[in-house]
């Protein structure tokens, strides 16, 4: 299998740099749009087939292989089969941008204390809803923050323009940001984000060589971070799983591949070449 060139220069080199001294390299993954295809009931989705096992063997061939998400890592667990993974031993997982993580020793979720902010929004999201009128409009409760989906909405992008406005106000009143992402608006801490989670994993395992695959607009702060590591002198590699959805990913990115399926194509092919 063909593995794809980066466009640009600085990509070329992460990926250079990640070939000849893998096990050197962390190599993050996005859950939603990266490792699993967008769908419309977010507690309906699942890993494309075969990346789970792809990723596993990753693991034995890398540094560090890590996924970094909005979501619970109790949901990656669950969504990805990951607890039946031999390779999970290999694995850093945050979850909610980082407020959560997966201890190995432990084989236990790790989580900061709930923000006092998300409680009082999350109690006034339903008022705000209800008066905003537009229907299929669903809360996802992701106990440290609050996410608001408008992707099964008769509308979905009218809801998600109309109440970005209402939902950045709530979130100012009561300390937090607010994340836009494809269909879906965040309700979470501010300074929290995938940036941060991917700088202490590499931090943690002394990597100097780093590769970061993302597909929403959450995953910019990662991709900040992936240049921030280049200037410090490490080799980084931005992959986007390709959307028409999020332009500004795609522009930022060193690679673009076709969604979760290219990401498996290009996994598979980095398997072949370190063996």
């Amino acid at each position: 299998m063909v593995l794809r060139t980066p466009q640009s220069e600085a990509g070329a080199a992460g990926l250079a740099a990640i070939l000849d001294r893998p096990q050197e390299a962390t190599l993050a993954f996005d859950f939603d749009g990266v490792l699993s295809p967008i769908v419309a009931d977010p507690g309906l989705s699942r890993p494309y087939p075969g990346v789970v096992a792809a990723l596993g063997r990753l693991a034995e061939l890398v540094g560090s292989v890590s996924i970094i998400t909005g979501r619970p890592v109790a949901d990656v667990l669950r969504l990805g089969d990951l607890g039946e993974l031999a390779a999970l031993e290999r694995f850093a997982i945050f979850g909610l941008y980082g407020m959560q993580r997966w201890d190995r020793s432990s084989r236990s979720v790790v989580s900061e204390p709930v923000p006092a902010g998300v409680e009082a929004a999350r109690a006034q999201l339903p008022a705000l809803l209800d008066e905003a009128g537009f229907a299929g409009v669903s809360v996802e409760d992701k106990a440290m923050s609050v996410a608001v989906h408008t992707r099964r909405a008769d509308a979905p992008q009218e809801a998600f323009t109309a109440l970005r406005p209402p939902l950045t106000e709530l979130a100012e009143r009561h300390g937090l940001a607010l994340e836009p992402g494809r269909m879906v608006l965040e309700l979470r801490p501010p300074g929290i984000d995938k940036g941060h989670a991917l700088a202490a994993i590499v931090t943690g395992r002394g990597s100097r060589a780093v590769a970061y695959f993302g597909d929403d607009l959450g995953d910019l702060a990662a991709f900040d971070a992936v240049e921030r590591l280049r200037e410090a002198g490490l080799a980084g590699l931005k992959v986007c799983s390709g959307s028409d959805e999020v332009p500004r990913l795609a522009e930022r990115a060193d690679l673009i591949v076709d969604g979760p399926p290219g990401v498996l194509e290009f996994v598979e092919g980095l398997n072949e070449q370190l063996k």
